[in-house]
């Protein structure tokens, strides 16, 4: 098997989010994709099918497998375009979360992804002890809670209690605030998942587009994730769907022996 790795959703080597990616012919067992993932211990190894005029889609954490990943999904495609040869403009992915799309525009990719609505909850004592800053407002999605703070030196200096993270219910918690130069910031934990920090979350801005695009009156925003390795993002809310564009880079590409 060939397997790459692409950082994706920034231009630049060591930027963005890496992802491992391997092309299948034909589906391997859960248990090798799920060994190939802890292996690679990248926050997401994606492995996809060819179907007739789409892809099938997967993506395995080093801990476990998850239903949607945006910066993997991302790579992935930049994988079909750039070294398979993918004649088309847009790209269609059958997941666990429905169709998904990515369109190429030139060395932008754009993803459409459906989006999730939340709803206010009040602040878990454990989600205050373990960020240790003020919270405006919490929010709860259907994996994922969304923490509101004050601005965006708040998130960059943010140093969370991994370990208490672990104790919630919800799989990830998306840290976000109005932004300084662009619309709206954010970072991403998920230890329950076996991801401390996620660099960059493709699934996390299918809740912070809606909620950004309604809180600020407009459709079209830019986003930054402020994690080490900096994820940049155009997005545009469409109602149920929301696009998020990204670049993508190769970093490497090896042979699998086993």
């Amino acid at each position: 098997m060939t397997i790459y790795q692409v950082d994706a959703f920034n231009n630049e080597i060591f930027k963005g989010n890496p992802a491992a990616v391997i092309p299948l012919n034909e589906w391997i067992s859960e248990d090798l994709m799920q060994a190939i993932a802890e292996e690679n211990n990248l926050s997401e190894t994606v492995f996809f099918v060819k179907n007739e005029q789409s892809f099938d889609i997967r993506w395995f954490t080093p801990a476990c497998e998850i239903d949607l990943c945006g910066h993997a999904t991302l790579a992935a495609a930049h994988i079909i375009f750039t070294e398979l040869n993918y004649e088309e403009k847009i790209i269609t992915f059958n997941s666990k979360s429905g169709n998904l799309s990515v369109k190429k525009n030139e060395d932008w990719y754009t993803l459409n992804f459906p989006s999730e609505e939340i709803e206010e909850i009040e602040t878990p004592k454990i989600l205050i002890e373990a960020l240790n800053v003020p919270i405006l407002r919490t929010y709860k999605g259907t994996w994922k809670l969304i923490v509101e703070v004050e601005d965006e030196t708040t998130i960059a200096n943010l140093k969370p209690n991994f370990s208490l993270l672990s104790e919630l219910e919800s799989n990830g918690i998306g840290v976000t605030s109005k932004g300084d130069k662009v619309d709206f910031v954010s970072r991403f934990f998920a230890p329950k998942l076996g991801i401390n920090e996620d660099p960059v979350t493709g699934s996390a801005h299918t809740i912070l587009i809606p909620f950004w695009s309604k809180k600020l009156n407009k459709t079209n925003l830019n986003a930054v994730q402020l994690s080490k390795r900096v994820g940049i993002l155009k997005c545009t809310f469409l109602n149920d769907r929301v696009e998020m564009s990204g670049q993508a880079i190769t970093y490497l590409k090896g042979e699998l022996k086993l």
